[in-house]
């Protein structure tokens, strides 16, 4: 989860899971990587940008995808934020903190959110 200036980077996906339609850059963590290095390859990969782990955030089975996911705080270094991967991304937004819940209706994973609420906008 990339953040910055009072803000958190989220993509759209082209096909969505149940009501799961924007969330942070995400993907599967290869074998020989930590969660955190998976973080800033997916991003990468994704949006083109240049992110360093900041703060592993915690780990859960999303409740609506039954998916095992690791949060990762990561603070932006370099790039402008683009559709990059056209195959899985529709969209990507920088979404201020006060309207996640816009793109997010069902609320953030709690530590995701005491770590938002916490953050300086910087």
């Amino acid at each position: 989860m990339a953040h910055q200036g009072g803000g958190v980077l989220m993509v759209r996906r082209r096909v969505t899971e149940g009501r799961l339609s924007w969330q942070f850059p995400a993907g599967g963590i290869e074998p020989d990587e930590s969660p955190e290095q998976a973080a800033v390859r997916e991003t990468r990969e994704e949006v083109g940008m240049n992110v360093t782990a900041l703060k592993s955030l915690g780990e859960r089975v999303h409740p609506r995808t039954g998916r095992s996911m690791s949060y990762v705080a990561c603070a932006t270094e370099s790039g402008t934020p683009h559709v990059a991967d056209d195959e899985e991304l529709a969209e990507v937004a920088w979404v201020p903190l006060g309207r996640i819940s816009e793109y997010v209706p069902y609320g953030l994973f709690d530590p995701v959110q005491v770590y938002l609420d916490a953050a300086p906008s910087r």
